[in-house]
């Protein structure tokens, strides 16, 4: 089975990164942004340079807008991380690769994290045996996420397992296509993550 790198395109959209907020149609040739190469507007090449400020700003909402939380849970997420021991922008992006539509994601149930947080609010998915319907939820290693029995049985699942025997998935997680489970054997490294950001800025911004 192919193996998730975490590898993603360079390009640039406004001045920031891609983003991959169309799941996987951004890995295709359908991509908007690879099919055009350059920041969108007449006056693209007459942009004035961008402040320190506007820089730390910009790496927030890019995270933010990744993985499609609000400003509360972002602030939220900030402190925890700023509790834990080690490095605070990494343990920032480890606490948000671990919610559950981010998972879920991963492990190919959805085509999209946008996807996942519909399909967790419709209880299609169960968290080590009990069905839950909260997409932040934030796993921990040996959890075991299943797909709800009754799901499988649906066409949308039926598509969805049917591409998931091609679906590249993260070293930290372990995919069981035939019984539908995905158990998380441990929390991601930094280098696992795909989102190519600098998340000194972030931290910068949240000290100032």
């Amino acid at each position: 089975m192919a193996r998730y790198t975490g590898a993603v395109c360079r390009r640039c959209r406004r001045e920031s990164k891609k983003l991959f907020l169309k799941g996987d149609r951004c890995f295709s040739e359908k991509c908007s942004l690879d099919r055009r190469g350059y920041v969108p507007g007449q006056h693209w090449q007459n942009r004035r340079k961008i402040s320190e400020y506007g820089l730390q700003l910009r790496a927030k909402q890019m995270v933010k807008r990744y993985y499609g939380i609000l400003e509360n849970q972002f602030s939220r997420y900030f402190n925890l991380a700023e509790r834990k021991a080690g490095m605070t922008g990494e343990n920032l992006l480890r606490i948000l690769e671990s919610r559950l539509d981010n998972v879920v994601y991963l492990a190919g149930f959805s085509s999209s994290r946008a996807e996942a947080k519909q399909l967790i609010s419709h209880r299609h998915f169960m968290l080590n045996g009990k069905r839950v319907s909260i997409a932040s939820i934030l796993v921990e290693p040996n959890d075991v996420i299943e797909l709800v029995p009754t799901s499988k049985k649906s066409e949308k699942f039926k598509t969805i397992l049917e591409n998931l025997k091609t679906k590249a998935v993260p070293m930290w997680l372990d995919v069981d296509k035939e019984k539908c489970k995905i158990l998380v054997q441990r929390l991601c490294n930094r280098d696992e993550v795909s989102l190519e950001v600098e998340e000194h800025l972030i931290v910068e911004l949240y000290s100032k």
